[in-house]
């Protein structure tokens, strides 16, 4: 067992994440920073080896393994092929067990939710993605119309149309005199 109780995690790794090891007061100042983005960590950050995942998940070190063969959670890869859980992976982890135990989903089951979740969060990212090409096109034509019409001639009146009247108007024609 690691002395320092950090389950084989290198020191500093996994600091200020949920479930990861302390940050040591041995920094700058006496304060280490509480946030994991300081030490340019975040919830994709793959830093927990298979035996703290399986601590922090609350399930056995096979059952990760058994996740990983079926693709319910696949973890990254270190260069030695261990397997790299982030935080995120740790959640998904959890998730499965919930949706396993409480909802009494079988693992088949369990994928293809997984799988529907992910469709769902990619078009959803789409959507915004077009929806800010979408008002970035409408704020590039107002300013072109703008630039239309700030480039008027000024000397020029503009025509009106005359709105029509529906009032009879009796026409007569005027009758020559006699001499003219």
């Amino acid at each position: 067992m690691d002395p320092r109780g950090t389950g084989g995690i290198a020191p500093g790794v996994g600091e200020g994440l949920p479930g990861g090891p302390r940050p040591s007061r041995a920094t700058v100042g006496g304060a280490a920073p509480r946030n994991p983005a300081a030490y340019g960590l975040t919830e994709d950050t793959p830093v927990y080896v298979i035996s703290v995942a399986a601590q922090l998940s609350g399930l056995h070190p096979q059952t990760l393994r058994q996740y990983d063969r079926l693709g319910l959670v696949s973890p990254d890869r270190a260069a030695g092929r261990g397997r790299r859980y982030s935080a995120r992976d740790i959640e998904q982890l959890r998730e499965v067990q919930r949706l396993s135990q409480e909802e009494g989903i079988n693992l088949a089951g369990i994928k293809r939710i997984i799988e529907l979740e992910n469709q769902v969060a990619a078009l959803q990212s789409r959507v915004t993605e077009l929806l800010d090409a979408v008002e970035g096109a409408a704020a590039t034509l107002q300013q072109r119309e703008a630039a239309v019409h700030a480039s008027y001639r000024r000397d020029l009146v503009p025509y009106q149309q005359v709105q029509q009247s529906s009032a009879l108007v009796v026409w007569r024609p005027k009758t020559k005199r006699h001499g003219q």
